[in-house]
């Protein structure tokens, strides 16, 4: 593995209210958010960089505003080709 130094001033952790080890984790879920939210990475190389699970990372998108699914019309259309149809009562 590969390690990456971020320099910051000690001011911004007092600014977050949050400590080191919190700010880290912080940074680290943010460059895996943005980096898939890019297609940069995959969910599970992005849940890798976050120390997470694969499903917990997927959950997490949502509260970091990222969509956890990327699908465009032919998507849809083909995963739900062979949908039931909805029943009406």
């Amino acid at each position: 593995m590969s390690t990456i130094t971020l320099e910051y001033p000690p001011s911004w952790l007092a600014a977050m209210g949050v400590d080191a080890p919190q700010f880290a984790a912080d940074t680290k879920i943010a460059a895996a958010m943005k980096l898939f939210e890019r297609h940069r990475l995959s969910s599970g190389q992005a849940a890798q960089l976050a120390g997470m699970s694969r499903v917990e990372f997927l959950l997490t998108c949502r509260q970091w505003g990222v969509s956890s699914v990327d699908w465009d019309e032919e998507d849809l259309a083909a995963e739900f080709s062979g949908a039931l149809p909805l029943l009406h009562p």
